[in-house]
């Protein structure tokens, strides 16, 4: 591969921000809209933003589906074992009691030869019938799951009651004192599995915002370069205006798009059997929604120096490198961390974006403690765009090649 040894040229171009006047004041809103306008009408964009929406969409009416559709198990029994059958029937009324979504029906056979016939044609999920020493669950494969744990509850009731009975007394004798009851101190809290699944949204929202925007950004900038334009705004606006435009303008962007995939999954979760945790999930999001906005303002400034200091489109793959590999670090740390480390990553900035608003979800966090964490996301966001800013202006008109942080920070003449 041939290395260009061609040195950067810097075009002149008066950008110094003390040669402001009035007409240029307002530049950076002029660019802020023309950078909305134009990804609003980028094809890419709008067909990536459809099928996003199709696919967060058709995942929730899939998840909506599998809460509200009934699991329904057939269980052959002999129709002159009356216990069997009342069995069977007490496992169904266990099941409703549970408020679940499973269903066992009773399916009385002949003798043992037809539930096996059952069982093979598909007619029926299991038998129950007694054996040598109790009671059997038999299937052509071996039973579990629900129906199992339903069916063993109704027989033990049955079996105690008659051995109560037996013994000349009564199962609410014998269970007296023995009642267990739950209550939950906090009614709307998430649990650990939806806490998981809700970490990797806001780990996906970040990453797909930031990704996306990011390299939007950077790609504009880079192709106003290569196609010599942004010398000709350059004579007519202040580069830091016009910096602060395409900011300001992937910004809007980037967080409309993450309130429109976080509105569609509050829809979702609204119709799914975790709503009571519905308050939780739109206070974490709400955070998320701030931290994002500030945290994106950071990246972008970083997105749109990789875009000035490439010469040519494929240099971008070089140029914003270090930022894709930020983006993907926190995604792929955030959502896996838990205890002490998500505690440390909750007020490390890029890292907080999504560690603070899922400590928030899982009640981790204290009230005061998002404030302080967005407060030192604010102060690197500054750091950020002042560096940024710099070496923006610094590299943006220099030409022949790829520039360098240090030739872009190096002090201008």
């Amino acid at each position: 591969m041939t290395t260009s040894t061609q040195q950067p040229t810097r075009l002149a171009a008066d950008s110094s921000p003390g040669r402001q006047d009035e007409g240029t004041r307002g530049a950076w809103r002029l660019v802020m809209q023309r950078e909305i306008v134009t990804r609003a009408m980028n094809r890419a964009f709008v067909v990536g933003l459809v099928v996003s929406l199709v696919v967060i969409v058709a995942l929730a009416a899939f998840f909506a589906w599998q809460a509200n559709r009934v699991d329904t198990t057939t269980v052959a029994v002999s129709s002159d074992d009356t216990a069997a059958v009342a069995a069977v029937t007490s496992a169904d009324e266990l099941a409703a009691d549970e408020g679940g979504n499973d269903e066992i029906d009773v399916l009385e056979v002949a003798d043992a030869d037809a539930a096996r016939r059952a069982l093979a044609a598909g007619d029926a999920d299991a038998w129950l019938h007694p054996g040598d020493d109790g009671w059997v669950l038999a299937g052509q494969g071996e039973p579990g799951g629900s129906v199992e744990r339903f069916v063993a509850t109704a027989v033990e009731q049955q079996v105690v009651a008659a051995n109560a009975e037996a013994a000349g007394t009564s199962v609410t004798e014998l269970s007296a004192g023995a009642e267990l009851t739950t209550e939950a101190l906090e009614p709307d809290a998430v649990g650990e599995q939806a806490l998981f699944f809700a970490t990797l949204a806001l780990s996906f929202l970040f990453f797909a915002g930031a990704i996306t925007s990011g390299n939007m950004i950077a790609s504009s900038v880079v192709e106003e370069k290569q196609s010599r334009l942004v010398e000709i705004i350059a004579t007519a606006i202040p580069l830091r205006q016009l910096l602060a435009g395409k900011i300001l303008g992937s910004s809007v962007i980037a967080v409309g798009q993450n309130l429109l995939f976080a509105g569609i999954g509050l829809v979702a979760v609204s119709a799914s059997p975790v709503s009571m945790a519905l308050p939780a999930l739109s206070t974490s999001l709400i955070w998320f929604v701030v931290f994002f906005t500030v945290g994106f303002l950071a990246l972008a400034a970083l997105y749109a120096v990789a875009g000035a200091l490439a010469s040519r489109a494929e240099d971008l793959q070089y140029t914003a490198t270090p930022m894709t590999f930020l983006v993907m670090g926190v995604y792929f740390v955030t959502f896996s961390a838990s205890g002490a480390f998500l505690t440390v990553l909750s007020y490390v900035p890029i890292a907080s974006v999504v560690a603070m608003p899922a400590r928030v979800l899982a009640r981790d966090a204290a009230w005061w403690e998002p404030v302080v964490s967005l407060v030192l996301l604010a102060g690197f966001a500054a750091a950020a765009l002042l560096v940024s800013e710099r070496a923006f202006r610094g590299s943006l008109l220099q030409t022949g090649g790829r520039v360098s942080w240090r030739q872009a920070l190096r002090p201008q003449n």
